[in-house]
């Protein structure tokens, strides 16, 4: 190689690259081999995630953050333990600590119920535009994360088998691609199960988080094993427990009788200890109609963060109501692509440049083709880096 070719690896500089793996096992064999083949990429997203070593850990080293980590994991022992085996697969295979990948698991938790403190000040979040019409059906969502996020992701192709139902919804088999942070299990950013479940996810900042509930990161991952709607909205419920924090949902079933419908379901974390269900609000829109969600709850009356994740939602929504309403998949590669937001542009990026957050990758979903096109770059001007078949069971 001559001297002109070598490169010198910039962590903030959008690579055209998304590796995947096919795997099948038991939950704790697909986590190792998921970890044991990015072992690279998890180590280097612990080493150099902000909110983790800055944040989580020290409080983790503190008896409150001891004893809210406890409570959590007991209760996911208790209801969720295939997917804690399976986290400690990743671990186990990336040879990372367990504690350190739970904590990212945990996110805002231990900061919010320790220190009553959101840890990051941060336009942090995601775009998701649903169309609903007869002759396009589509799930468009700009995937927006911290900077170190960047080009640490993968998509994992999973088959699950189990000889013994497991977890509180006794689920042997469990079929799925997802795209997945580095380290973190699949379900919480854009995905789709053999069943036709296909969603999305957008972060919800809710201001006060409960410790003993259900991270949503581990109830996304349940919902990857819904085989309709009335599962899906069971999973959300979380009956018994509850959950922890919040998120927004939005998702159609590829198996449905009838009309396409669109679902988007705002959760947010169980409202008192002691209460054990999470809150849910859930918007059907039938042909014709179209979701629009960001990063603020629109429906659910829960009290928020403040600070920029707000300030960003508001302004990409009005980026969002200053087009006409989408009816078409150009429509949505149009919206999700724009830049003209004066602070807050719906796609984040400042090519080569170290940034708090950044877009890093837009995926859609063409329900009709039966595709899920992923976009390392801006879909306005950029071909998709990858074109899925979305695979059902017979």
């Amino acid at each position: 190689m001559s001297t002109t070719e070598r490169k010198v690896y910039n962590m903030f500089e959008r690579r055209h690259a998304i590796p995947i793996i096919y795997v099948r096992g038991t939950h704790y064999d697909v986590g190792f081999d998921v970890g044991r083949t990015f072992q690279a990429l998890i180590r280097e997203f612990v080493n150099n995630f902000k909110p983790l070593n800055e944040s989580f850990l020290p409080l983790y080293n503190t008896p409150q953050g001891q004893k809210v980590y406890e409570e959590t994991l007991d209760v996911l022992k208790q209801n969720f333990p295939q997917y804690v085996r399976e986290l400690q697969g990743i671990a186990d295979g990336a040879k990372v600590e367990f504690y350190k990948l739970f904590l990212l698991h945990m996110d805002e938790i231990i900061p919010n119920v320790v220190d009553n403190n959101n840890s990051i000040d941060a336009p942090i979040g995601c775009s998701s535009i649903c169309v609903n019409e007869p002759d396009s059906e589509i799930l468009g969502h700009t995937e927006d994360a911290l900077s170190e996020n960047l080009n640490n992701y993968y998509f994992v192709s999973a088959h699950i088998i189990s000889d013994e139902p497991q977890g509180k919804y006794k689920v042997k088999e469990e079929r799925f691609t997802s795209l997945c942070y580095a380290g973190h299990l699949p379900g919480y950013t854009m995905n789709y199960n053999h069943h036709g479940l296909v969603f999305s996810i957008n972060t919800l900042s809710a201001r006060k988080l409960n410790s003993g509930k259900t991270p949503r990161h581990f109830i996304t991952r349940a919902l990857l094993s819904a085989e309709n709607f009335v599962q899906a909205q069971q999973i959300l419920r979380d009956y018994g427990t509850g959950a922890a924090d919040g998120c927004s949902i939005n998702m159609t079933f590829l198996k449905q009788e009838g009309n396409r419908v669109f679902h988007n379901a705002e959760m947010g974390p169980a409202i008192k200890p002691n209460d054990n269900e999470s809150q849910l609000n859930i918007l059907t829109v039938s042909p014709g109609e179209c979701i629009i969600h960001c990063n603020k709850y629109l429906r659910l009356k829960v009290p928020e963060v403040d600070g920029l994740i707000i300030d960003s939602s508001i302004e990409r929504m009005q980026t969002f109501q200053s087009f006409k309403p989408p009816k078409t998949k150009e429509d949505v590669i149009k919206m999700l692509g724009d830049q003209s937001a004066k602070n807050h542009h719906v796609f984040r990026d400042n090519p080569g440049q170290e940034e708090f957050l950044k877009t890093i990758c837009v995926g859609i979903f063409d329900l009709k083709k039966r595709t899920w096109s992923l976009y390392k770059d801006n879909p306005k001007t950029n071909e998709p880096l990858v074109v899925l078949p979305l695979v059902l069971k017979e």
